[in-house]
């Protein structure tokens, strides 16, 4: 092989993006070439990143695998790609795999950051992985169990599959909680009800907060039973969040945590790697139901100029698919 030429996405400033080429190398011996057929926006997190939202005291923590450049700008960012093998192993070569790498047509991988896709899977719904690995953490951070009454509060992608995951839970009862009321035929797809905040049904076991916003881990709070465990997958950038954790929040002796994927589960962490979770969570996005949590694909090259609109307007519930066909 020779070196090629490929497109990536950068964040360069503040509402702005571009593609940039860059040359790739001879892949070395133990790496892949993957070509990309399809991504996926995570859209509460690179919204934050196209805003320049992400505090200073985050830039490590929050550098995704195989990111380019340096928070806040620039940076080529994202998590979720698609692609097929062009090159490498023999035992990878021409396979459909999943890589946590940024939006980017073609590049070069250490062959154990992939990981190939089962023939139950198709590439379009594959790039759910890193969502469904948050959710996947998500259920073993907030212990969830048979005939629980569980309540989650924001139907975007990740919120979509806590509930997704729930719903497998023997005797669950679960509801998908957001204010737009269009997401209630998603809810009906995914096999869990549906709810507004101001129909949601109280006294859970557990509540779920991924909504992004303050109002919802109120309405999560809200919800919560006695004693009941309440986790928020959200993240807020550098945006102060105001809860009211006075009133009967300590008499009512809630139990509020957080989750995020970075680190294996504590439930899970001595027997589980960061690998075996991925593989585990690309085996889980079988069900064709999950096609609904996907939005129609924007074209790769229309990125820079889709993103701020796609991002801002989080007319959501759903995932972004980038096609790069």
């Amino acid at each position: 092989m020779t070196t090629e030429t490929a497109q990536a996405l950068w964040y360069i400033a503040p509402g702005q993006a571009e593609i940039r080429e860059e040359m790739l190398s001879v892949p070395l011996p133990g790496e892949a070439r993957v070509r990309a057929l399809f991504g996926a926006l995570s859209c509460g997190t690179e919204a934050l990143v196209l805003a320049g939202r992400v505090p200073e005291s985050e830039f490590e923590r929050m550098r995704a695998p195989f990111m380019g450049g340096h928070f806040p700008f620039p940076v080529k960012y994202g998590y979720a790609t698609v692609g097929f093998v062009e090159e490498g192993p023999e035992e990878h070569r021409g396979r459909t795999v999943f890589a946590l790498h940024p939006h980017q047509s073609l590049f070069n991988i250490p062959s154990g950051a992939i990981v190939p896709l089962p023939a139950t899977v198709p590439p379009h719904r594959a790039v759910l992985a890193a969502n469904m690995e948050t959710a996947l953490n998500a259920i073993w951070d907030a212990a969830a169990s048979p005939a629980d009454r569980i309540a989650i509060i924001g139907a975007g992608a990740v919120g979509s599959l806590v509930a997704f995951l729930c719903a497998r839970l023997a005797g669950a009862e679960v509801t998908l909680v957001d204010v737009n009321e269009r997401r209630a035929e998603l809810a009906q797809k995914l096999g869990v009800r549906f709810a507004t905040p101001e129909t949601a049904k109280g006294d859970c076991d557990l509540v779920v907060h991924a909504s992004g916003n303050a109002a919802g881990l109120r309405t999560a709070l809200f919800l919560a039973g006695d004693e009941a465990t309440v986790l928020d997958l959200s993240w807020y950038g550098d945006k102060p969040v105001t809860i009211p954790l006075g009133s009967a929040f300590h008499s009512r002796r809630l139990r509020l945590i957080s989750s995020q994927v970075g680190m294996v589960a504590a439930s899970h962490r001595s027997r589980w790697t960061h690998s075996r979770r991925l593989v585990a969570a690309v085996g889980l996005l079988s069900d064709p139901c999950l096609d609904a949590l996907l939005a129609p694909g924007v074209a790769f090259c229309d990125l820079p100029r889709r993103l701020p609109d796609i991002l801002n307007t989080r007319d959501a519930g759903v995932c972004q698919l980038i096609s790069y066909s």
